[in-house]
Parts: C-alpha cells; sequence; structure tokens
C-alpha cells in the first residue's frame, strides 16, 4: 500500500513549494506534483513539514525526591500529538556508576513504551577513566551527544574533568551540551534567601541571576576553544550568555545555541502571582525579564539561534510542585511543553511575521537532525529518508488548555495561549498516527542510535 500527500505547501529549511509526498514501506519515495497512490491524504491550505525533533527531554527522572509527571509512554504520545516524531532524552550517569548502566537503565525506561522514535543523549557526572574509556563505547552504540553541569551537588564536574571531557569529544567525534549556570555561587545566593526568610517563587529567579549564566557560558567556551572542540549551549536564555556566544563565534569557535519556547513567551513576572501559582513555572535556567526575552528574539530573527527543543520535565502542581510550599527551593524544577513547542513557535515566530517558516523548520528539524547525528534519515522530506511527516492546519485555531493536553500533568505553562493554526496530521515512518488532531496508533517508537554531528 502506498500513500500520498496531495496539495499540501511542502517546507523545507530553505523554500517552501506546492508538492505531493509519495510514501511506502515507511520511506518518503517520491515528492513531486500529480502523484497518487493507494491512499490519498488532502493536504490543501496546510503547510507540510518533516517531523519535529525535541533534542531535549526528562521522562521517568528521579529528581527532587521525586519523579517526573510523564514516563515515556505519555510524554511521547504528546509529543506525537503535537508533531514532534523523534525525542532525545537525557540518560544519566549516577556518581560512582557507569555510562552503560545508565543507558541501560534508560533503554529499560523507553523501550516498547514510546509513541514516537527516541534516542538518548548521556549526562557524565562521574569523570574518571573507566568513563572516559565508556565515552567510545557510548559512540558504538549510537549515542553521540552528551551533556555535563555546571549546577547541581550530585551532577557537576569541574573545570578541569570539562576540559578532559572537550578533548575526548575531539576525538570521538561527539558534542558536549553543558547546563551553564554557576552552581556554588546560586547555592550561595538561595542559602542567602532561605535565611533571611524568602521562601516564595519570586525568589526563584532573583537567586539565579543572568549574570550567573552569563559567567558559565563564558568559562564553558574558553575551555572549549582551548580544547579545539564544538560547544553546545543548552537552554539559553538571557543577553549575558547570548553576548559570551556572540564573542566565541567572532574567535572563530563553532558554538550551536539551543534554547526553549517558555524563554521567547513568559517572563518571570510569572513568579508573582498569588497563592503559590508561581510555583508552576519553577525551571532552571529561570523565566527572565522582557530584556532577556527581547535579546532571544532578536537573536533569533539574526538566525544566531540553531535549535529549539522544550527541557520537557513535567511535574505536578498538586502533590509535586507544592513540596516547596514553605521553602522555593524545595520546589521540583521544571515544566510541560514537548506538545506545544510547534504551535507555540509557529503563532509567536511565524505568524507574527518575526521568522520565515523556513527558519523553523530548521530549528524544530533540519538542524536539529543534522546537530545529532539522524541526518541520513530524519529532519527533511527528501526521498530515502523516513516518512516522518507533520500536516500542520494554520487557520485551525486552539487554544492551550490543562483540560486539553496531553500531558500526564494537571496544568500547562501555555493556559489559554491562543495558537495561529494546529498539527493536524502527523505520520511515524509512514504510519498515520495522529488524524485530525487525535492520536490514534501509539507504542510505534524505536530506538534509532545516532551518528556524529554533520
Amino acid at each position: 500500500m502506498t500513500t500520498c500527500i496531495q496539495n499540501g505547501t511542502l517546507v523545507t529549511g530553505a523554500e517552501t513549494h506546492p508538492g505531493n509526498l509519495l510514501i511506502e514501506n515507511g520511506i518518503i519515495q517520491k515528492v513531486g506534483v500529480g502523484l497518487s497512490g493507494d491512499h490519498n491524504i488532502d493536504a490543501t491550505g496546510c503547510l507540510v513539514f518533516p517531523g519535529f525533533i525535541d533534542g531535549h527531554t526528562h521522562m521517568d527522572m528521579p529528581v527532587s525526591g521525586t519523579v517526573t509527571a510523564d514516563d515515556f509512554k505519555t510524554g511521547s504520545e504528546a509529543a506525537l500529538v503535537g508533531g514532534t516524531t523523534m525525542l532525545i532524552d537525557f540518560a544519566t550517569q549516577d556518581k560512582g556508576g557507569t555510562l552503560k548502566d545508565a543507558l541501560r537503565v534508560w533503554h529499560e525506561r523507553a523501550d516498547g513504551k514510546c509513541a514516537c522514535d527516541y534516542g538518548f543523549h548521556m549526562a557524565v557526572t562521574d569523570w574518571n577513566e573507566q568513563t572516559r574509556r565508556e565515552l567510545h563505547e557510548m559512540a558504538d552504540a549510537g549515542v553521540t551527544s552528551f551533556k555535563a553541569y555546571y549546577a547541581y551537588d550530585a551532577l557537576m564536574v569541574d573545570d578541569r574533568e570539562m576540559y578532559d571531557l572537550l578533548c575526548e569529544m575531539r576525538e570521538i567525534g561527539g558534542i558536549l551540551g553543558v547546563h551553564c549556570e554557576n552552581g556554588p555561587v546560586l547555592d550561595r545566593l538561595r542559602e542567602k534567601a532561605v535565611a533571611a526568610g524568602h521562601t516564595s517563587p519570586a525568589w526563584h529567579p532573583r537567586t539565579r541571576p543572568s549574570i550567573v549564566e552569563g559567567e558559565a557560558v563564558s568559562r564553558f567556551l574558553r575551555i572549549a576553544d582551548l580544547a579545539g572542540a564544538p560547544a553546545w549551549i543548552v537552554h539559553l536564555s538571557t543577553a549575558d550568555g547570548l553576548s559570551e556566544i556572540r564573542a566565541a563565534r567572532e574567535r572563530g569557535q563553532q558554538v550551536l545555541v539551543e534554547s526553549c519556547p517558555q524563554y521567547f513567551t513568559l517572563t518571570e513576572e510569572v513568579y508573582n502571582k498569588p497563592d503559590f501559582e508561581g510555583a508552576k513555572y519553577v525551571c532552571s535556567p529561570p523565566l527572565r525579564p522582557q530584556s532577556d526575552q527581547d535579546a532571544l528574539w532578536q537573536a533569533l530573527e539574526n538566525g544566531e539561534i540553531d535549535i529549539l527543543s522544550t527541557d520537557h520535565c513535567s511535574f505536578n502542581f498538586k502533590g509535586q510542585k507544592e513540596m516547596g510550599r514553605d521553602d522555593f527551593t524545595k520546589i521540583p524544577n521544571g515544566m510541560p511543553g514537548i506538545e506545544h513547542r510547534p504551535t507555540v513557535m509557529y503563532t509567536a515566530a511565524v505568524a507574527s511575521g518575526r521568522i520565515p517558516v523556513t527558519a523553523l523548520c530548521q530549528m524544530l528539524a533540519e538542524n536539529t537532525a543534522k546537530m545529532f547525528g539522524v541526518w541520513s534519515r530524519k529532519g527533511s522530506l527528501d526521498v530515502g529518508k523516513d516518512a516522518d511527516i507533520v500536516i500542520y492546519d494554520p487557520k485551525a485555531d486552539f487554544t492551550i488548555s490543562a483540560e486539553n493536553q496531553h500531558h500526564n500533568c494537571d496544568y500547562t505553562p501555555f493556559e489559554g495561549f491562543r495558537t495561529a493554526g494546529s498539527v493536524r496530521d502527523v505520520f511515524l515512518s509512514g504510519v498515520h498516527a495522529v488524524q485530525n488532531g487525535k492520536l490514534v496508533e501509539t507504542g510505534r517508537g524505536r530506538y534509532i542510535p545516532r551518528d556524529k554531528m554533520r
């Protein structure tokens, strides 16, 4: 059986044009006009994108004395409904543990449960000679991207270890992303705030000021320059960090930049909501002042941001976020978002006229596929690639709410956000998994081993 998507506007990272897609055996077989299949899907008036890839998620993750609300089943189902056909989650090494054990645990959590395709980054928390050797084994297993932290006691590495990690990336052709906040400094700021009786969510951004990100970005990029390795800045949120990135690029460094929808659409004012509502928005790095958001928009419009991910890390307000009602430092850090990334950014960035739809395709699909080693099979509507396809109806206005979302979470940070259009249909490897906005096929996700960055 062949399926043909007809009469839509095909979107690439370079152009849009009318055309048809012929799908067979899970692969795009032909792209052209006048095509027809055994089963035809009319996409008149719609945009046809390659399947979106979310390069930064946290599913079924133990943290802060609890576990994220979304596991790989619920999180991937929400992803697929929103047009994300592949997610890349962070397998995380335990202190004293091995990378091999971490990869095994994350496979146990994900395998056989995912509605969309998936892969893993590897977060390195315990640097030693065994870990160094295991990096090469990870690359052989299709894990070619890694993460390190400058914050969180259980996760952070020091500058010497960061340098060694970056040197090893150069050897294996991998890429290292870093959570750039100065952990010891922000820990001290948090301690001082609580000691002074400041316990509300409003103190979350006040104890993680923009300079804490900017300093860590600068330090990471200087060390990457010394090591001669590419650098991946995860979830950029500040003008300070952006300034350091620009300086590094001026020096000739290869810097890959990721940001997230929340930093373009929400500001730190939400932390002042009454009745502890501000806790819903506690994530790290925190939401920022309008001035930082304005700087990020300028960078987006200038093409300085490579990918848009979510940092999806969901917790329920009831029973989880409420753990920090008397002390903001105990609020689990993270928000849901994987379902709404495409529609929020299409609305805020494309429908508003800030960027062309081709640029959004780059940041949601094309660049992510190249950066994380799946370009040979994903990220574009080219013949021979996986038939991961999104049909987006730009006329179907929709209002986001906790009641209509698929996240396993009792709130959404985008409550009441009216979108310019919505995802109508999604194909995963040729399977028509989402039809008219409804999930009709699940559990078909596959683990995707990845190549080196292109």
